[in-house]
């Protein structure tokens, strides 16, 4: 029997559901910590991160309207998935940060296990950040978060695939959707998690994937009329200053970066940076001759 031949991986975006490959025709090569050859990934240009953009948008209404209970369901079942994938991940995070594979699938399952935490969250966040305040007068008056819209997201460059989900599922959570910028170096994680969510009943568009140079895709999106915040997890001091200064033109939410140990507890605090405050005045009434009030 003749020895068959490899069947190598073509990775590409994930942009509305779909896989395209950039609109550029670009590809770089990624490698491992060795310098070894992995794939070659998609180069994202600043019209695949506009494409990106009008995706996110055009999902926000469906995936903000749905209940918390729904939300909560599609992120359980994005967790099922990848427990399902686990061996490819373990593959992919030990390649591309140069870990033993023990290392590589403990970060593996932590990253699931946060996607089942923040699963958790999606009907409980309104209890923690809402509520019925006291006034002085005959009115109800209350306050409910809402999201904040479409969220550029730069992933960590460090932490491939348990930081990647840490900026992630703490935004789409609380209803928003995301443009993810996948870490530079190692992006195969975050490009092989758009196949999860493809088959993980996330609505196309809730979250959407590029890969490439931060530097060359951030400042679009920063600048970008039509995002409403920005995480600069996955910025340099440097490039972190140049985005805050394009975001202040449509005075987006910024969360800036900072040192964070991702395999720490995560708090509530990257679902929290990520919501707006509704609040809701309605005069009390009288029921029925009575004058019972309510």
């Amino acid at each position: 029997m003749s020895e068959r031949l490899s069947v190598f991986k073509t990775y590409k975006l994930f942009v509305g559901g779909k896989f395209p490959r950039s609109e550029s025709g670009r590809v770089y090569e990624v490698t491992d910590s060795k310098g070894k050859w992995l794939a070659n990934a998609p180069l994202s240009s600043r019209k695949d991160a506009r494409d990106a953009v009008v995706a996110a948008r055009k999902a926000t209404g469906g995936w903000a309207g749905a209940t918390a209970y729904n939300r909560g369901q599609i992120l359980y079942r994005v967790a099922e998935m990848l427990e399902g994938r686990r061996d490819q991940f373990v593959a992919e995070v030990a390649d591309a940060e140069g870990l033993s594979k023990s290392k590589a699938a403990a970060q593996v399952d932590a990253a699931i296990d946060r996607w089942v935490w923040y699963a958790g969250w999606t009907d409980k966040i309104a209890q923690i950040v809402g509520g019925a305040n006291p006034v002085a007068g005959p009115y109800f008056n209350l306050s409910t978060p809402e999201p904040t819209g479409v969220v550029a997201v730069l992933a960590p460059q460090e932490s491939s695939f348990l930081g990647l989900v840490s900026v992630i599922a703490p935004a789409i959570a609380v209803g928003n959707t995301v443009v993810v910028v996948a870490s530079e170096q190692a992006p195969l994680p975050a490009l092989s998690l758009g196949e999860v969510l493809a088959t993980s009943d996330v609505p196309g568009g809730v979250v959407n994937i590029l890969s490439g140079r931060t530097a060359e895709i951030a400042p679009s999106l920063a600048a970008h009329q039509d995002v409403n915040a920005i995480d600069l997890a996955g910025a340099d001091a440097e490039l972190s200053k140049a985005l805050q200064i394009a975001a202040a033109d449509n005075l987006k939410r910024v969360l800036r970066p900072q040192a964070v140990d991702w395999s720490a507890d995560p708090g509530t605090d990257r679902m929290t940076a990520f919501l707006e405050t509704k609040t809701v005045w309605h005069p009390t009434g009288s029921l029925g001759a009575g004058g019972s009030a309510y």
